[in-house]
């Protein structure tokens, strides 16, 4: 499974890209408006950190002004991936933008039937919500699972990136499910090492050298 990271925060990224934990990046206009800085300058700054897709999310609600906002942004950097919403105007800008080469990620996906939209349309990533699923009783998981048996029944190529991750537990189930990507705030990306047996073992450990009396250094 692919780890994106889902901030605007260029430290964060670059601390968990030195460990080899980013494979891209997923940003939006609410993470843009929590780093404070420039849409172009931040996300320019991020492409220059991670070699993987980075998405970078269009603001305009009719197709035109999408198709000329993916330009823009697609201009940044080879590795932009374009973030599209899933509206009807949203899948005619997916299909322009992903016919002239761009990488497409249509997010803010709650159904089957958008996700195999988005796959007709060319899209190259769909995201598909769990947390907000799970916000109003749905199973989030049940949709990962049933795009995934759609998607592997016709062969589509279009890349199932689990979003709206808020537990380490999701993690865990999308890549049981057979997510291709996952994307995270970077503080569940670190929840990802912590157990408590882990924990537990190292205090033991630590009592049991220091009763040794001996030093490694």
């Amino acid at each position: 499974m692919k780890f994106f990271v889902d901030t605007a925060d260029t430290a964060a990224i670059a601390e968990l890209n030195d460990l080899g934990m980013v494979d891209g990046v997923t940003t939006n206009p609410s993470l843009i408006l929590k780093s404070g800085r420039d849409i172009l300058e931040v996300t320019r700054e991020i492409c220059g950190i991670v070699s993987g897709p980075v998405s970078a999310e269009v603001v305009a609600l009719e197709a035109d002004a999408m198709i000329a906002e993916g330009r823009k942004l697609a201009a940044i950097a080879p590795n932009i991936a374009v973030k599209l919403p899933l509206t009807w105007d949203g899948l005619k800008a997916c299909k322009v933008l992903s016919s002239e080469g761009f990488m497409v990620n249509v997010t803010l996906c709650f159904s089957v039937n958008q996700a195999l939209l988005a796959a007709k349309a060319g899209a190259s990533l769909i995201s598909p919500f769990i947390g907000r699923l799970d916000d109003i009783n749905i199973d989030g998981m049940e949709l990962i699972q049933d795009i995934r048996t759609v998607y592997d029944n016709y062969d589509f190529t279009t890349e199932i990136l689990a979003a709206s991750i808020r537990t380490v537990n999701h993690v865990a189930e999308a890549a049981r499910i057979g997510a291709d990507v996952m994307t995270a705030p970077p503080e569940v990306i670190r929840k990802l090492a912590a157990h408590p047996l882990t924990d537990q073992g190292l205090q033991t450990f630590l009592k049991d050298w220091e009763k040794t009396g001996q030093k490694i250094l």
